[in-house]
């Protein structure tokens, strides 16, 4: 039991040590009157599993969308992989871009396409002259890390909702992103796949060291893989800290998260 102690807090301590992959400094986002992200502080670094919790309409979705280009900030700054996001130019975004995966909470499939097809998809858009011999090569380690490999000429209509959801992780996989953002992995999931799935973002995450970044409801996904927790509330991080010292917390509004 030391040994695996001892693994476990040389890795959080590595983490914490690591290089910073994304820095946010008085981060703001409103929508005309509604100001959604206030005031948001946060550093996250290389190899971390950060989850973030808040009610709904809290501003979730809309910081990670922040980070992957998706909504542009007002104010403050935001820092990828060390570069200030709102200075670059378009296609220094874009390379940014690449280097993220997002996993949609839908799963973001293309149904007129064989798990093959939606797998090739990502490699022939991004990486313009790829060897075929490559892309089949980089398709089946992609299914062969979520459990996929005899789903690979079968149409999405054909899964089931668990291995859509790990259909969308290998193609979000299949270009090695360095972060990857997840929006609900586990929802609409019985608890047997939502378990599967929340152990299989340790697995993608231990295998590629990639930084991981969780918006969830499911708080056994939380308990299950994130070495540190933010709570929005109000537009700014209420929040922050491990699962254990959090679910203790002395704010009966934190505590209830974890009940």
């Amino acid at each position: 039991m030391q040994v695996n102690e001892t693994f476990i807090q040389t890795e959080n301590d590595n983490k914490q040590n690591g290089a910073v992959v994304v820095e946010m400094e008085h981060l703001r986002k409103s929508f005309g009157n509604n100001h959604v992200l206030r005031d948001i502080n946060l550093v996250i670094r290389k190899g971390e599993t950060l989850a973030i919790l808040g009610q709904s309409g809290t501003g979730k979705s809309v910081l990670i969308k922040c980070i992957v280009g998706l909504v542009e900030i007002d104010d403050g700054k935001l820092f990828i992989l060390g570069q200030n996001i709102s200075g670059l130019k378009y296609s220094e975004m874009i390379e940014i871009q690449k280097k993220i995966g997002f996993l949609f909470q839908s799963g973001a499939l293309y149904d007129s396409m064989s798990v093959r097809e939606n797998l090739e998809f990502p490699l022939r858009r991004q990486i313009r002259s790829i060897p075929k011999e490559k892309i089949e090569s980089l398709v089946k380690e992609a299914l062969q890390d979520v459990g996929l490999v005899e789903a690979i000429d079968k149409a999405p209509s054909e899964l089931s909702g668990g291995m859509r959801k790990r259909l969308g992780l290998a193609r979000t996989l299949i270009l090695k992103p360095e972060i990857m953002l997840y929006d609900e992995p586990t929802t609409g999931l019985d608890p047997i796949t939502s378990k599967e799935i929340s152990k299989l973002i340790l697995e993608v995450q231990r295998k590629y060291d990639t930084t991981s970044i969780i918006i969830t409801h499911d708080i056994e996904c939380v308990k299950l893989t994130a070495d540190r927790i933010i709570v929005l509330k109000n537009g700014i991080c209420a929040a922050e800290g491990t699962y254990n010292e959090l679910e203790k917390s002395a704010d009966p509004w934190i505590r209830s998260f974890f009940q």
